[in-house]
């Protein structure tokens, strides 16, 4: 029953990530929940200082309008997201499961990580309106970083907290 609590949540992570890169971008278009934006005179005054590149174009309010602007960050965010609870309870699942090789959870559990959402890039190259991008695996692999790094620094203090309280 602990095996199948501690993988319970990474599993679950995979699937819904494996789900939403099988939807073609039309069925996950958020775009229409802010075209009333489009046209706002404050939200591009706002917003027209950001521009950078990202996957070989241009993000800015001139190249894609409010709605697709505002679109990006909310899909990288969820990108950056899912990938750090992923390697969250990854790092939390080896560590319950392979207790007696301490010394590899962190980077195994990084490398698994890291390896699966290179295999969900190329997934969604298989998905119709989908585009595989290395700089969507780049974005992947720092959320990654950031779950292994919560846990570890999460898991130190707990330890120190019990330490001095008991």
């Amino acid at each position: 029953m602990k095996k199948i609590s501690l993988l319970a949540p990474v599993i679950l992570l995979m699937v819904i990530i494996f789900s939403f890169s099988s939807q073609p971008y039309k069925d996950q278009d958020i775009t229409p929940w802010f075209s009333f934006l489009d046209d706002s005179k404050f939200a591009i005054q706002l917003l027209s200082w950001i521009s950078f590149q990202y996957g070989g174009s241009e993000v800015s309010i001139a190249e894609k309008g409010v709605s697709h602007f505002l679109e990006f960050f909310i899909r990288k965010g969820a990108h950056f997201t899912i990938y750090f609870l992923l390697a969250y309870f990854t790092v939390r699942a080896f560590k319950g499961l392979f207790s007696k090789r301490r010394s590899l959870i962190i980077p195994i559990s990084y490398l698994f990580v890291v390896l699966y959402a290179i295999s969900d890039e190329i997934h969604q190259g298989f998905t119709g309106g989908r585009t595989p991008l290395v700089s969507d695996v780049i974005l992947d692999s720092i959320g990654c970083a950031f779950g292994v790094i919560c846990f570890f620094l999460l898991h130190q203090k707990l330890i120190h907290f019990f330490k001095r309280v008991f």
